[in-house]
């Protein structure tokens, strides 16, 4: 079982969440070609009849230029449950697009995730194709990706590899309701013999000031080919601090 001290860091970074937006308190619409972004934390513990402890994290960052786009994030989570490590996953992406007109652009994306209690110990995954701002407006944002892809995947304490073609579709939907309540929807399928993948990621965001917001969201994660006596879909609900820069 990891030691208990990585509890302090995680308080410590919730405490100067607080404090970070003093910095940024003149946030402006980017600048073409100016990364923007966001980090979340998020820390939720249970004490009584059984104790549990979750930890999630997040970061996102894009850029957009006059015909290319970038995006890099990732995410973590990590729970213990009665003093057992129940849950350890990390997650990396990346993408990358070259517009064809003002709203569709060819894509290429990357991906990366490590889970100590899946099926999969590690896949990657790489898709092209294409993509189609359907709306985009200063309220309501709809964007659609689709293409073909291929997945190296490793199964969990073996030393057996399953690598496959894909299919891969995203959607990435968000509205502003207010000017400091936000919507989003976040879709991701990936698709192949072997295993079907689907995440889905739909939360509310409140904003307090221009750099720190509160956002109550709900994971969903779906995998076609599970390790025995274990679901095919699991759900976090998670409250986090966020942070944007």
């Amino acid at each position: 079982m990891p030691p208990k001290s990585w509890l302090r860091p995680a308080a410590t970074l919730l405490a100067l969440a607080t404090a970070l937006p003093v910095l940024a308190q003149d946030n402006k619409d980017p600048a073409p070609g100016e990364w923007t972004g966001s980090a979340e934390l998020g820390l939720a513990m249970a004490k009584g009849n059984s104790d549990s402890t979750t930890l999630v994290g997040k970061f996102n960052t894009k850029m957009q230029e006059d015909k290319w786009r970038y995006a890099f994030g990732g995410a973590f989570q990590y729970a213990e449950a009665d003093q057992e490590e129940t849950s350890r996953r990390y997650e990396l992406f990346t993408t990358a697009g070259y517009s064809i007109t003002d709203r569709s652009y060819w894509f290429s994306s990357l991906r990366n995730e490590r889970d100590h209690y899946a099926v999969n110990e590690y896949q990657w995954t790489y898709s092209l194709g294409y993509g189609i701002d359907t709306i985009k407006n200063d309220r309501t944002k709809l964007t659609f990706e689709v293409g073909p892809g291929y997945r190296w995947s490793k199964l969990q304490d073996l030393r057996v590899h399953e690598n496959e073609l894909i299919a891969r579709g995203f959607m990435d939907f968000s509205h502003q309701f207010t000017d400091t309540t936000s919507v989003y929807d976040r879709l991701l399928v990936e698709s192949g013999s072997e295993n079907t993948f689907i995440k889905n990621e739909l939360g509310v965001q409140v904003s307090m000031t221009q750099a720190l917001a509160l956002k109550v969201g709900l994971e969903a994660r779906h995998n076609t080919n599970t390790l025995p006596d274990t679901k095919k879909t699991d759900t976090l609900t998670t409250a986090n601090v966020v942070y944007a820069f």
